[in-house]
């Protein structure tokens, strides 16, 4: 068998990018060429690695037992590449974040990474958690920052903050500037995330914690939508403080008294558990405080 770099490349990147049009232009082949190598590729495994839906290409059960160690030694290569020329890593790095992580701590830690690593290249995935996590279990994003609880055996979690969710509306709104109780919200409206989101999942515990089952009136995925629906009078949100802290300072929205819901936001940052950490992932995290062993 004479599996080549070359070969665990292409496969590489049609997993990430999903189809092989655009893994070519990543690996700078073209289309032909890196349909042949992930042709000769499954010649000798003697088994096919993607199943075709639709237009994409989605790793099969050969493909993703192959896929994590197929990455893990082209990190390594990468790595014995920089040690022997004695230059510094280039990271090329596909980060997955929840929105609210995303719109408001990655830019700063970017902005960090790479003026300590000026070569670093770091692309960002806005994702809802649910999404986050099929993204890394199919060897398309090498790390993600997650909001809220969740259980999977496959997935490595590392704490790295702690948040916090609350409820606001408009300042004319009924609700403000009172005390409250939970008998005070049967019948009021919400603007709230989208399901599968981890905004939505503390916030829905909380609620039936208290006693009482939030009445959402509306969906919707970005934090600023939220805000501005909240703002015209459609109902209360909840959202994390990162995302209401200037809104508040402005007086354009309003924090509601509810001492009744407990609702922390855990920030963590996963991995996949059997993934060999290269040197970008582990730089990002100890950027971020977190020293995984070796």
């Amino acid at each position: 068998m004479r599996i080549t770099l070359r070969q665990l490349d292409v496969f590489c990147a049609i997993a990430r990018h999903g189809q092989v049009t655009r893994a070519a232009q990543a690996v700078a082949m073209t289309q032909a060429a890196a349909s042949m190598a992930l042709a000769d590729l499954e010649r000798q495994l003697g088994c096919t690695l993607f199943d075709r839906v639709g237009r994409q290409l989605v790793l099969n059960a050969s493909g993703r037992l192959l896929a994590g160690r197929a990455r893990e030694v082209l990190d390594r290569v990468a790595e014995i590449e920089y040690l022997a020329q004695e230059r510094e890593p280039v990271f090329d790095l596909h980060v997955g974040a929840s929105v609210t992580i995303g719109n408001q701590l990655l830019p700063g830690l970017v902005a960090q990474m790479r003026k300590r690593w000026p070569k670093a290249h770091v692309q960002i995935s806005r994702l809802s958690s649910r999404d986050l996590i099929a993204h890394l279990k199919a060897h398309q994003i090498d790390l993600g920052f997650l909001e809220g609880s969740f259980s999977d055996d496959a997935i490595q979690r590392y704490p790295w903050r702690q948040g916090r969710l609350c409820v606001f509306a408009a300042p004319d709104h009924p609700l403000a500037g009172r005390a409250l109780c939970a008998e005070d919200f049967h019948g009021v409206p919400w603007v709230v995330r989208e399901q599968g989101s981890g905004t939505r999942d503390v916030m829905t515990q909380a609620c039936e914690e208290a006693g009482f089952t939030a009445l959402i009136d509306l969906e919707l995925e970005q934090p600023e939508a939220i805000r501005q629906c909240v703002k015209a009078g459609l109902g209360v949100g909840c959202l994390s403080e990162l995302e209401l802290a200037d809104a508040f300072q402005a007086g354009s929205l309003k924090r509601l008294d509810t001492p009744f819901l407990d609702m922390p936001s855990r920030l963590d940052i996963v991995t996949l558990r059997d993934r060999y950490l290269s040197a970008g992932p582990r730089a990002l995290l100890e950027l971020c405080g977190i020293h995984p062993e070796a």
